[in-house]
């Protein structure tokens, strides 16, 4: 997907849904990693796909490590921003997981849309576009995304609503 915020929306969902297993920023980090291959050849490298080898299961995996390195070592700052929100921080979060879950589902979206992509490389092709007619798989996968989001809200809402709108108390 464009650099969009499309990817979000399910990781999103997991995220808020599993919230005691995963680590959100994680999560969402991970899942957007990928487009920086996007923005490098749109930039910098206008002739290439833009789909390349980052948008494989393989750099995926590699990508999901650095991630959850560089996420563990901003856990102090990312865990306050997650209680800002209105979000417990768990001590059981899985920060490799979540990098993994991450950056694995911007592949698995990106795999029904794009034929130029390699997901499983180093076998050549995508087999996920034979699925379906071109306009039902973007249909389908940008349907999936919004409504994730859209349903991801109302979780939020519905988890932080005790919390959110409460009065914080400071002490003089």
């Amino acid at each position: 997907m464009p650099f969009t915020p499309f990817h979000c929306g399910p990781v999103l969902l997991i995220g808020l849904y599993f919230f005691e297993f995963l680590d959100l920023p994680s999560l969402l980090v991970a899942s957007v990693v990928p487009d920086m291959e996007g923005l490098y050849i749109v930039v910098l490298r206008p002739h290439m796909t833009h789909h390349g080898p980052i948008h494989t299961y393989i750099v995926a995996s590699i990508m999901g490590i650095i991630v959850a390195v560089a996420m563990y070592s901003l856990e102090r700052l990312t865990g306050k921003a997650i209680e800002r929100i209105g979000l417990q921080v768990s001590h059981k979060t899985k920060t490799l997981y979540s990098s993994l879950i991450g950056a694995y589902s911007h592949i698995f979206l990106d795999s029904f849309l794009y034929p130029e992509m390699n997901p499983l490389y180093p076998f050549l092709g995508n087999p996920f576009v034979e699925v379906a007619s071109e306009p039902v798989r973007y249909m389908a996968v940008y349907g999936l995304c919004t409504i994730s989001f859209l349903v991801s809200l109302i979780v939020y809402f519905r988890r932080t609503a005790p919390t959110l709108f409460r009065p914080s108390r400071q002490h003089c």
